[in-house]
């Protein structure tokens, strides 16, 4: 079971009772921020539900699987997202 985002758009904007462009726009504006914060480097905490925040990964020997051959990763970043309270007890309820 997956939720797509034209879904997720159609099921909050009946649950607000608006408009699915308006919660696409909204959804539009939200990510654009995500995006531009995380990669500045800052952290999102929407407290009880989840955080979002840049990592930095350290540069590291890797081997590649075709030839065995070393080869070196260079150093990056990656996103780590963190559940939130209210998000872990609405999980552990559904069991």
């Amino acid at each position: 079971m997956a939720k797509n985002r034209s879904e997720l758009v159609a099921e909050v904007a009946g649950k607000a009772g608006t408009s699915q462009a308006a919660v696409n726009s909204v959804l539009d504006a939200l990510f654009e921020v995500f995006e531009t914060s995380v990669a500045a480097g800052e952290k999102i905490t929407i407290p009880g539900w989840l955080a979002v925040e840049r990592t930095d990964r350290a540069a590291r020997t890797g081997r590649n699987p075709q030839t065995g051959e070393t080869i070196q990763i260079a150093a990056g970043h990656s996103v780590k997202l963190t559940a939130g309270s209210k998000l872990k007890a609405a999980v552990a309820k559904k069991k």
